[in-house]
């Protein structure tokens, strides 16, 4: 029986190896090389630690690495408190949760580029809504300078990720609320525990698990951010909003610098799999104090 499973599984690992792991090794080789572009193709000439010296003495690399360890902790923290908040009310009302979550799905929903398109026309300094409401209603005067400066910038774009994904959070924790076991809720009451402490005490170590999945998800995915940055600001003003995955991009499809490209490529991976690492342990280790106490 083992033998026929691995029959009927190996043209999906095949496939798998394909697509994922062999472009993944590919580029982690390209990453060492010195690679020379001809109008034939291109060409491997050495294999050297170049082009991750080049990374170590990048001013840009080190920002890039700083702006998306940032926007990752901000936009993410502010998605958990939010997307809990959303699923704790969803939970309560249940007879209009159904089409709530309908409408709470509408930003996750959409395409990235769709939704930073639409966000870059509402920032426009001509007819944006967003740009009118700071400058007639507030009467700011620099409003329509909001993707022009870098750190308007980069909370405009913390601003537009957080609207879109906030939804993916709360239908995680949702999910996670349904199935907890409402006598634990029953208990609490009995003894005059208040809302609060029901959810401090009760709700909340129940759900770390599901958390844990949420910010996971969600770590990998702002670690990896290029669609909403690309679109919006292009990574501007300058650098300000440049992730690791556009300046990535600049340096191996604009530059066509292949070997500082794969080398940032690679770099990121790292990095976000170090993080994934941190918040997997983190989270063990307050389940496993939690457990002893």
């Amino acid at each position: 029986m083992a033998r026929v499973g691995w029959i009927y599984t190996m043209p999906s690992l095949v496939v798998i190896a394909a697509v994922t792991i062999f472009p993944i090794l590919f580029s982690v080789v390209l990453s060492f090389a010195r690679v020379r572009i001809t109008y034939e193709g291109f060409s491997v000439e050495a294999l050297t630690l170049r082009n991750y010296l080049a990374l170590l003495n990048s001013g840009d690399w080190y920002y890039a690495i700083a702006f998306t360890v940032g926007y990752t902790v901000v936009t993410v923290a502010v998605e958990l408190v939010l997307g809990t908040l959303a699923a704790l009310i969803l939970e309560r009302l249940a007879g209009a949760r159904g089409w709530l979550m309908a409408l709470l799905l509408i930003p996750w929903s959409m395409i990235t580029v769709v939704s930073a398109q639409l966000w870059s026309y509402m920032y426009n300094s001509s007819y944006g809504v967003i740009t009118w409401v700071l400058e007639a209603v507030l009467g700011l005067e620099s409003a329509p300078l909001i993707l022009g400066r870098p750190l308007p910038a980069i909370t405009a774009m913390m601003v537009a990720d957080i609207w879109k994904t906030t939804p993916f959070v709360a239908i995680i924790v949702l999910a996670g609320l349904v199935m907890l076991p409402r006598d634990v809720y029953e208990a609490a009451e009995v003894d005059g525990a208040s809302s609060w402490t029901m959810f401090w005490r009760v709700t909340l170590p129940q759900l770390r698990a599901t958390i844990a999945v949420a910010l996971l998800f969600r770590v990998l995915q702002a670690f990896g951010v290029f669609d909403l940055p690309f679109v919006l600001t292009g990574g501007g003003p300058g650098v300000a909003t440049q992730s690791l995955a556009v300046m990535g991009y600049k340096v191996l499809f604009q530059d066509l610098n292949i070997g500082p490209g794969a080398a940032i490529a690679t770099s990121t991976g790292l990095l976000v799999g170090g993080a994934c690492l941190l918040c997997l342990k983190a989270f063990r280790s307050q389940i496993g104090r939690e457990e002893l106490s």
